[in-house]
């Protein structure tokens, strides 16, 4: 284990206990408190390279002062620009960010687009009720435009600064406003969310260290037989996977020992976004809360569901609400197909310059696209024994694609990934053409194609009309 992660994992195990010391304070010192503390966080892990953070979020408050209207287009184009020149600030002469930086300044360009899209929501909203003199039906909106403390207080808040996960501004409001935080559950959710971090974090280290990544880029390695090749790729997956089970579970357990992200039930929430109904406390029964504001990984459905769209759902969740949300609906394609590809070539960009980002991201899309037309060539003309057959296929060519694209991932650069697909000759590129291909010869050719295309667009359009009313499609 690297010593940037052991700072990683200091600072999310020591977040859990100060999470319940902060339930004791009131929202004013609450809200002190919980910035200077990261603060602190971010200059000690950080150092001059704090900086860019704090010009990330002046630029913000600079924006949505200036012009709330387009504040959700302008705050997303500046923070993106100053994501490019953070990561080319080499080229200036000056120094490199440390990795801890760059955690921060991710995070905090998620942070300030949604948070020009929350005060232009709000500004809306409140012209309507002055038009309409009736109080406006959104759910989870703004009271107030925030002051600049207030998003200096959201941007450092200390839950999650470098970890995640994301949350709204709307949600650290809530968080500071608990009238009873002690009242909430708190140590129960939190050792349910710890109690398989010790063995994601022991299958992490055990695996790593029989399967290391450096080991692929050697000559060695190209000579070794293509089964040998093919299943490295499934051990360099796991490893990555255990390591951000372990991570976010345990910065998870710090959002919920805070009691940040804590809901009714009833308010059907959604991870990164919040409440998505309307709730008020019932005093003839026992309220039930949730955590599910604050969740950013299911650890099982990543593994176990059927569907690359659906594995995508399941990781980085609040990430994904985020990209749903801001990215998704503004693209500038109408097709379902494009509009993906759009949105993974955004996140790649979020990622980093790296081109193995670009090469894994773009990959996804494709699969997508395989698995649409086998599943209304074949699957749709299966028995229900022969669906069961061909959903453990899919599942198993599903978990062989991210494995693929994992590596891409993590060995970055375009000339390592295109190696190690070259070493195993594209195979899961191949499978994923050779499904388009014949499910556009059983769809009978050209003119069932488009019916099929028209079936994708619509699944996708389905799809993402049930994530918006919190609805599994597995």
């Amino acid at each position: 284990m690297s010593s940037d992660e052991l700072v990683y994992l200091g600072v999310i195990a020591a977040s859990v206990p100060v999470g319940f010391l902060f339930r004791y304070l009131s929202p004013p010192v609450k809200q002190g408190a919980a910035l200077l503390l990261g603060l602190s966080i971010t200059i000690a892990t950080c150092q001059i390279h704090a900086l860019h953070s704090l010009l990330t979020v002046i630029g913000t408050w600079i924006i949505i002062q200036s012009s709330w209207r387009h504040a959700p287009t302008l705050s997303l184009t500046w923070t993106f620009l100053y994501l490019l020149f953070f990561r080319l600030v080499t080229w200036f002469g000056l120094p490199s960010p440390t990795p801890f930086a760059n955690a921060i300044q991710l995070l905090l360009t998620l942070k300030m687009v949604s948070l020009a899209n929350e005060v232009h929501s709000f500004h809306v909203e409140k012209k309507k009720e002055v038009s309409s003199f009736a109080k406006s039906p959104v759910i989870g909106g703004l009271s107030q435009e925030p002051s600049l403390y207030d998003i200096l207080s959201y941007s450092y808040c200390y839950v999650g600064v470098m970890t995640g996960p994301f949350f709204r501004f709307q949600t650290f409001v809530d968080w500071l406003k608990q009238p009873n935080p002690l009242s909430l559950p708190g140590w129960v959710p939190c050792l349910e969310r710890l109690k398989m971090v010790p063995v994601y974090g022991a299958l992490f280290l055990a695996v790593n260290s029989v399967f290391p990544l450096s080991y692929v880029r050697t000559e060695e390695f190209l000579d070794q037989h293509f089964f040998f090749r093919f299943f490295y790729m499934v051990a360099v997956f796991f490893v990555f996977r255990m390591r951000f089970y372990s991570a976010w579970c345990g910065a998870e357990a710090g959002c919920i020992s805070a009691g940040l992200g804590c809901y009714p039930e009833k308010a059907l929430s959604k991870p990164g976004g919040g409440p998505t109904a309307n709730y008020s406390p019932d005093p003839t029964s026992e309220e039930k809360y949730d955590f599910r504001t604050i969740q950013n990984i299911d650890c099982y459905n990543t593994d176990f569901c059927v569907k690359v769209r659906h594995g995508m759902r399941y990781w980085n969740m609040t990430v994904q609400w985020w990209l749903h949300h801001y990215i998704y609906p503004n693209a500038p394609f109408k097709a379902y197909a494009l509009r993906a590809g759009w949105t993974m070539l955004i996140s790649a960009y979020w990622h980093g310059l790296h081109a193995g980002y670009y090469l894994s991201f773009l990959t996804i899309p494709l699969c997508i696209a395989a698995e649409s037309a086998m599943e209304a060539s074949v699957r749709a003309k299966l028995s229900p024994r022969g669906q069961k057959i061909f959903d453990w296929i899919h599942w198993f060519l599903k978990m062989r694609a991210y494995d693929y694209m994992c590596m891409g991932f993590v060995l970055l650069k375009a000339s390592d990934t295109i190696n190690y697909w070259a070493s195993i000759y594209f195979t899961m590129h191949v499978i994923a053409v050779g499904c388009i291909v014949v499910g556009r010869v059983l769809k009978g050719g050209k003119r069932e194609g488009k019916r099929g295309d028209k079936q994708q667009k619509g699944e996708g359009e389905k799809m993402e009309d049930s994530e918006q009313r919190g609805e599994k499609t597995d």
